[in-house]
């Protein structure tokens, strides 16, 4: 299996090297990932301005590379631009739970649906911050649950999470909102924006926001086509 690795939190994430070689298990690991962090720019490319492309070590002799653009960017480099071929793509591990309305934010789950969009099934992973270090001793888990459900034979895109003990693996839909911002003037005319928390509890364990918050790992099935297809039955009679 070629195995394509990405994130958004840049070459220095802590959790890159222990993601690449647990996915070296699998499969001839590749790993094109941004430069610098990406964090909460979404789906967004660079077509106006030329980006550079480097190789970089790191330790154990591991080789990535790195991109000075966006994670979408990397998985348009490494397919559109050096013609490489791969049979998965894997965004993450991302420091950070990526789930209900927050999804449509991150630069980690944008990488997957443009891995999508260039024709190769992908996934996801996120974890909470305080856990970071630890989440990738769960992947041995998560891929086995994958391959007994057949769940990359069944649809093509999933965006994973994994809390801090899971009790479980869930599959999930997206739930409703999880952060949100206030702006605070850090000097004249700058402001910067203040992440809260606005998740309130519903007590449904089919939405990822609830089953994550009660523990579970959470695995749902993501679409990139955003057609609001009752509507449009509607329109059409």
């Amino acid at each position: 299996m070629r195995i394509l690795i990405t994130n958004d939190d840049s070459v220095n994430a802590k959790q890159l090297l222990p993601l690449i070689k647990k996915c070296s298990e699998y499969g001839e690991v590749t790993t094109f990932v941004p430069k610098i962090e990406q964090s909460g720019k979404s789906h967004a490319i660079e077509i106006h301005n030329p980006f550079g492309v480097s190789e970089q070590t790191l330790c154990d002799g591991i080789t990535v590379h790195t991109v000075e653009s966006t994670p979408a960017d990397c998985l348009r480099y490494a397919v559109l631009g050096l013609g490489l071929e791969f049979d998965l793509v894997i965004s993450g591990i991302n420091r950070g739970f990526n789930i209900g309305s927050d999804i449509l934010y991150s630069g980690t789950v944008s990488a997957v649906r443009e891995a999508v969009l260039l024709g190769i099934p992908a996934i996801a992973f996120s974890t909470s911050p305080e856990y970071y270090d630890n989440a990738v001793k769960h992947l041995d888990e998560i891929f086995d649950f994958i391959k007994q459900n057949k769940l990359l034979e069944i649809h093509n895109l999933y965006n994973i999470n994994i809390p801090a003990e899971p009790k479980d693996i869930l599959i999930t839909q997206q739930g409703g909102k999880y952060y949100s911002d206030t702006f605070k003037e850090v000097d004249n005319n700058l402001y910067l924006a203040q992440g809260k928390c606005v998740y309130e509890p519903s007590d449904d364990l089919t939405l990822d926001t609830d089953a994550v918050m009660s523990g579970y790992i959470s695995i749902t099935p993501l679409t990139i086509n955003i057609t609001d297809f009752e509507v449009y039955n509607r329109l059409k009679k």
